[in-house]
């Protein structure tokens, strides 16, 4: 069989940053944010060359090792074969080992423009099996479909394939997220989570995010006892004793806070009369940034735009 045809003009494709468990969506619930990468990849006559600009420049990999790249590499051979040789360029907004979905940008960035470069590629690779890739190399689907598909995002796993369905959240949440000057590693977050938690807890979580999908698409002045969480955030406050703190200094306020995925960001869901107000709490050890709702999730743009 011959291999597949590629578009001798570069693609461009914006990924959205994500927030995922949003308190007690743990490992389901997700929630795309106005804070962007963009890539633009062209097939060239041979090599792999890759530019890295804003965040990560200085310590991403510029190789194969590159996440962007291995996510390229998946879907090229699921569409049939390899290019040539690649040109990359990585414009980076989303910080990274924040909580804010960079890894899954990247995924996203590169199974996007794989298919986007490769002629008939959406034939090829549909939207569902797009979710279905991205979620295998991620690992799991919260982060993954809501940069995918943009909005707040329900996923889950049925017969070991990724589903989800997309929402429109309220235009008027307005999220803020502060970010701390380091990182902690998903891997270290998630190996502070217990084998078992109690049933109460359990069932406390189950109501919660019930009440959150009610929260944040028709009455956002439930977000409060909405965010709420048992199974997760108090086990990681130890990787992030700042982050816990700050979390429960805003609910104290009353102002709905979460650490954001598995952190050590936290995301505060404002609205416009309060978003400024909240910004301001951030102090000095935090960058605090007010941010959009992202309707559109991952999107192949043109080079001019």
């Amino acid at each position: 069989m011959a291999g597949p045809a590629f578009r001798a003009a570069a693609v461009r494709v914006r990924v959205p940053a994500t927030s995922a468990n949003i308190g007690p969506g743990f490992d389901a619930l997700g929630l795309a944010l106005g804070l962007y990468d963009d890539v633009v990849v062209r097939v060239a006559d041979s090599g792999l060359h890759i530019d890295i600009a804003g965040e990560g420049s200085e310590t991403l990999p510029r190789d194969e090792a590159h996440l962007l790249v291995r996510s390229l590499r998946t879907t090229f051979d699921l569409l049939g074969g390899q290019p040539r040789g690649l040109e990359i360029v990585c414009a980076n907004r989303i910080p990274h080992g924040r909580g804010l979905g960079s890894s899954s940008a990247a995924i996203c960035a590169g199974i996007v423009a794989a298919r986007a470069v490769t002629i008939g590629g959406e034939t090829r690779l549909d939207d569902t099996a797009l979710l279905e890739l991205a979620t295998e190399i991620e690992g799991h689907p919260d982060n993954v479909a809501a940069c995918l598909l943009g909005g707040f995002t329900l996923s889950w796993m049925e017969a070991g394939a990724a589903r989800a369905i997309r929402m429109d959240p309220c235009d008027s949440i307005v999220p803020v997220v502060f970010v701390p000057g380091k990182p902690v590693l998903t891997e270290t977050a998630r190996g502070l989570l217990p084998r078992t938690v109690p049933h109460v807890d359990a069932a406390a979580n189950a109501g919660r995010a019930a009440l959150l999908v009610e929260a944040l698409t028709r009455r956002p002045e439930l977000l409060l006892p909405a965010t709420e969480d048992r199974l997760h955030q108090e086990y990681r406050a130890p990787a992030m004793p700042e982050s816990a703190a700050l979390v429960e200094r805003l609910r104290a306020d009353g102002i709905p806070a979460v650490i954001s995925g598995a952190g050590p960001t936290v995301m505060a869901l404002a609205d416009p009369g309060t978003a400024d107000k909240v910004e301001a709490l951030a102090g000095t050890d935090w960058a605090a940034n007010r941010l959009s709702l992202d309707q559109r999730g991952a999107s192949v743009l043109p080079l001019a735009a």
